[in-house]
C-alpha cells in the first residue's frame, strides 16, 4: 500500500473517530448531563480524543494488515445520573456515535455518486484526473471507514456502544446481569480481532459499498 492512502486512511480514521465522540457527548449534553461537555469532549478537534492504543496503534496495524480500519477513542464521560431518563437516554447515548459514523458514510457515498456523475465525462484529462481521483480516493475511504467503525461499535460487547444498546433494551434485572460482562469485554474484542471473527462481520458491508461505487 502506498504512503499516501495509509496518510488518507490515518486522516480520516480521526475525523471519524472524532465525529463519534463528539456525538457521544452532544448526545448526552442534550438529554441533561453536561459531563462531557465540561471535559472538552463535545469538539471537533481530534486531539480532545485521541487514545495511542486505539486512536492510533490499532488502525495502523489494520491499514498495514490490509484489514478494515477501526479503532477506538478515549471514552466520553457520561454521568447516567444527570441523564433525565437515564436508561432509556443512555440507550440513545450509545447510539448516537454509529449514527453519526452511518451518516458521514452516507453524505460520503452522496457526494461521491454525485462526483462520478458529473466528471465521467472529463476524467480522460489527465489535469483533471489526478484531483478528482484524490478525492474519489478520500470519499470511498470515509464511507468503508464510517461504516466499519459504525459496524464495529455496535457489536454488543462492553464497552462497545453495541453493550449500552443492548442494555437500554433489557430489564434491568437482565441489564445488571449482563453488566457482569464488562471486565472480560476487552478479552472478547481481542478474541473477535484475532480470529478473524470481524471479516465475515464486515465482509458483506464491504461487499455492497463496492457495489454502490462500482
Amino acid at each position: 500500500m502506498d504512503i499516501a492512502s495509509i496518510i488518507i486512511q490515518i486522516f480520516v480514521i480521526f475525523f471519524a473517530i472524532t465525529i463519534h465522540e463528539a456525538a457521544h457527548g452532544w448526545a448526552a449534553q442534550k438529554m441533561g448531563d453536561p459531563t462531557a461537555y465540561a471535559a472538552g469532549r463535545v469538539t471537533l478537534n481530534p486531539l480532545a480524543h485521541i487514545d495511542l492504543i486505539g486512536t492510533i496503534i490499532l488502525p495502523l496495524v489494520l491499514i498495514l494488515a490490509h484489514q478494515p480500519a477501526f479503532g477506538w477513542a478515549k471514552p466520553v464521560p457520561v454521568n447516567a445520573y444527570n441523564l433525565r431518563h437515564p436508561r432509556r437516554d443512555y440507550l440513545w447515548v450509545s447510539f448516537a456515535g454509529p449514527i453519526a459514523n452511518l451518516a458521514t458514510a452516507a453524505a460520503a457515498l452522496v457526494l461521491f455518486l454525485l462526483l462520478k456523475h458529473f466528471t465521467l465525462g472529463i476524467m480522460s484529462s489527465s489535469f483533471v484526473a489526478k484531483p478528482v481521483g484524490g478525492l474519489f480516493l478520500i470519499l470511498i475511504f470515509t464511507i468503508l471507514i464510517n461504516m466499519s467503525l459504525a459496524i464495529f461499535n455496535l457489536i454488543p460487547v462492553p464497552p462497545l456502544d453495541g453493550s449500552g444498546i443492548l442494555s437500554g433494551l433489557l430489564s434491568d434485572s437482565a441489564a445488571a446481569k449482563y453488566d457482569r460482562l464488562r471486565p472480560y469485554g476487552l478479552i472478547v474484542i481481542v478474541i473477535l480481532v484475532y480470529t478473524n471473527v470481524l471479516t465475515y462481520i464486515f465482509s458483506p458491508v464491504q461487499r455492497l459499498i463496492q457495489y454502490l461505487i462500482r
